[in-house]
């Protein structure tokens, strides 16, 4: 059973999106994209969204997409005390998610597995290193979510590429690369927005994804809003999201507020070159689909 509630009319509104957005577009478009969209009410009575899919169950390379599981890892080991929360710690987390460290995502991946980079090791050693880093997945299984039973979250992020063992953990063709689904995204992104209480003593995941859409207070060069899903909002919508972007891929993962009585959720991966350079897909997207909840919301879900 899907963690949210199928609703073909928001089916048809997508794929006449994608239908427009795709006419200027190589014809490639709509095999290389996925989405999950979910509209959630905040009244208790409904305990599940309603929302819809689109080759939302492939699973595609993430690029900094993984950072949410492994942050949801990380909260996860200092909820069962495997870790012990401290300040580097939490200053890892906050720019793992916030500014997509990679050097802080390096330092979070071996403390969550044991592992460290370094030159090519072999025999025992190495199949122990390979099994210690399969625990994030091993973790994921745990969770009984059929989401993210096909996920494929071991390896760190690079701003140029793996070296040595690292390397050789990718396997022949990057076999073994890091792959997961806009449906399982979402999954775990409704997981650290909706579900999980945050007490003092563990890292305020939410709170690490809020981005501000006020133009003047995007300074970063890399900032996850322009070129993204949260450009297309008036900039006065509260926003939560964590962005991927690499030379095939430019993906986001975002939740914001329609008004007092609604919630959106929206996933999507654009994979290969066509989306890396394009800048303006996601926007597109957004804007119309915020627009649909402004019109439709305000009657029901």
């Amino acid at each position: 059973m899907s963690f949210y509630y199928q609703k073909e009319e928001m089916g048809v509104f997508l794929k006449e999106i994608l239908y427009k957005i795709s006419n200027n577009r190589k014809k490639s478009f709509i095999d290389n994209i996925a989405i999950t969209w979910i509209n959630y009410s905040t009244n208790i009575n409904f305990k599940k969204g309603f929302g819809y899919g689109i080759n939302q169950k492939k699973q595609y390379y993430p690029a900094s997409i993984v950072k949410l599981v492994y942050g949801l890892a990380i909260h996860s080991w200092i909820e069962k005390k495997r870790v012990i929360l401290n300040k580097q710690i939490e200053n890892a987390v906050f720019n793992m998610l916030q500014y997509s460290s990679n050097d802080a995502t390096s330092f979070l991946i071996d403390l969550l597995t044991g592992t460290t980079s370094g030159l090519s090791i072999e025999g025992a050693v190495w199949d122990q290193w390979k099994y210690q880093r399969e625990i994030i997945n091993d973790w994921l299984i745990t969770l009984k979510w059929d989401e993210v039973k096909e996920f494929n979250c071991c390896q760190k992020t690079w701003e140029d590429g793996p070296y040595g063992r690292e390397k050789d953990f990718y396997d022949q063709n990057n076999q073994n690369r890091n792959s997961m689904s806009t449906l399982g995204t979402a999954k775990v992104l409704e997981e650290i927005i909706l579900h999980k209480i945050y007490y003092e003593n563990n890292l305020k995941l939410k709170d690490y994804l809020f981005r501000n859409l006020e133009k003047d207070q995007i300074t970063e060069k890399e900032n996850q809003v322009k070129g993204f899903l949260g450009e297309g909002l008036p900039s006065n919508t509260p926003f939560w999201s964590k962005a991927g972007l690499m030379s095939q891929a430019r993906h986001d993962a975002a939740w914001w507020l329609n008004n007092k009585s609604s919630q959106t959720l929206l996933v999507v991966f654009g994979n290969g070159k066509i989306f890396a350079n394009d800048s303006s897909f996601l926007p597109e997207i957004s804007q119309a689909i915020y627009k649909y909840n402004q019109q439709n919301l305000g009657l029901n879900l």
